[in-house]
């Protein structure tokens, strides 16, 4: 009897102090009798990959742009010119285009794919309530980039990250600033780096893409792929 009291008490006093010392778990099930949406709400509020993903989007937001071009393309000839004249065959029109684009530095260099701009007459960017006429720097076909430049003082940059430490597998987040609508993000993994798929036109295309399954909005390009750290 003295025997089994004695493991009686030595168990519950290692339970009190397992207990004890044993950091609090945020269940991550939800509370019973609870609508639904609230029981979602909360199973998502005790993951702590959702936090990296608040982090990573208030980190990186700011610094994704909308990008709005024009244009001046020629209209081709309607058969019905030849014969009766008039029609806008041959004339100029002015075509609105749009993307997203990345602030880069500080003072006003941004980032973003070539396709987005190219043959742009004149390019607008849009950071925040702001907005500023945009220069061309340069740009390559090759690996679809352009860069562009504002005269901009205090941009809110990107943090930078490393291509190479990226592993497949990782959350990342594709952030866009599509139609002026001041963000998108949706989130996925790394699927696959250094994907070359064929769809660069230039001569001699640079493809080593970065695959993920995050959703990308129509209006995206230009913009963010991030890790949870909110590095570009």
């Amino acid at each position: 009897m003295k025997t089994i009291l004695l493991s009686l008490a030595s168990g519950l006093f290692g339970a009190f102090l397992f207990s004890y010392f044993q950091p609090a778990q945020t269940p991550l099930m939800p509370e019973p009798n609870q609508p639904l949406a609230r029981q979602v709400s909360q199973m998502y509020a005790a993951s702590p990959v959702n936090a990296d993903f608040v982090a990573a989007s208030a980190a990186s937001t700011p610094s994704v742009v909308f990008i709005k071009t024009t244009s001046t393309v020629a209209n081709q000839y309607d058969i019905f010119d030849w014969f009766f004249g008039g029609g806008n065959g041959g004339r100029e029109q002015r075509v609105s285009g749009s993307g997203s684009g990345v602030v880069f530095t500080p003072d006003g260099y941004i980032v973003t794919n070539n396709h987005v701009i190219d043959g742009a007459t004149s390019i607008e960017v849009v950071q925040g309530k702001r907005s500023y006429k945009a220069r061309m720097v340069g740009t390559d076909p090759s690996t679809d980039i352009a860069v562009l430049k504002v005269e901009g003082k205090n941009l809110p940059a990107v943090k930078l990250g490393r291509s190479r430490d990226v592993q497949v597998g990782e959350w990342v987040l594709a952030v866009g600033n599509p139609f002026n609508l001041t963000s998108t993000v949706t989130a996925g993994i790394v699927s696959a780096k250094g994907r070359n798929i064929g769809i660069l036109g230039s001569q001699f295309p640079i493809e080593s893409f970065i695959q993920t399954d995050a959703a990308i909005n129509p209006g995206n390009s230009g913009g963010a792929l991030v890790n949870i750290r909110g590095e570009l």
